[in-house]
């Protein structure tokens, strides 16, 4: 019995330990001083990752489409957050758009397009990519100046490697204590 919990944790926590934090500007934050274009690039997003926006007072948070993002417009947001300190869960494959809706912060750059891709790597993202691409007809969006973000990696990171390493010697070590 004792053995099957085990398992049973061990399937639970798996996904977990894949799971990836990023801070969003890493250590700058979300600010209007963010290179938030080439912040994105060489990261893979997938699914259960999160997104950690540190922001101050005079920034908020707004997820929007594709078109709202483009034109920097916050009037129709999905979500809107101002706690300073936002976590967002990546739950689902394909883009997502972030902007500062604080007047002349997204035109002046403080706004994030994401890719995200499903957990396995293996799978193609559902829906289109970020701005920069085209659109059906093979044409760019209209007032679209920001370049896509890099074609997602299959290979999962070294940290995520040494967390599921942990995970186990700490599995085995419980269950030759309990055997």
């Amino acid at each position: 019995m004792a053995l099957a919990a085990a398992l049973l944790v061990l399937l639970v926590a798996t996904p977990a330990a894949y799971a990836v934090q990023y801070t969003v500007g890493d250590s700058t934050g979300w600010t209007t001083t963010g290179d938030y274009t080439t912040w994105v690039q060489g990261k893979t997003f997938t699914v259960g990752d999160t997104l950690l926006f540190n922001y101050d007072s005079s920034h908020s948070l707004d997820e929007v489409t594709q078109s709202d993002y483009d034109n920097c417009n916050s009037g129709n947001a999905l979500k809107t957050h101002s706690d300073g300190n936002t976590v967002i869960t990546l739950s689902n494959t394909g883009p997502m758009y972030f902007i500062c809706p604080t007047v002349g912060h997204c035109a002046g750059g403080m706004k994030l397009a994401v890719n995200v891709v499903a957990a396995s790597g293996n799978t193609p993202p559902t829906t289109s990519p970020p701005s920069g691409s085209t659109t059906p007809s093979g044409t760019p969006p209209s007032g679209s100046t920001s370049s896509p973000p890099p074609p997602p990696s299959v290979a999962p990171s070294i940290t995520n490697n040494g967390l599921m390493l942990g995970f186990s010697l700490v599995l085995g070590a419980v269950l030759a204590i309990m055997s």
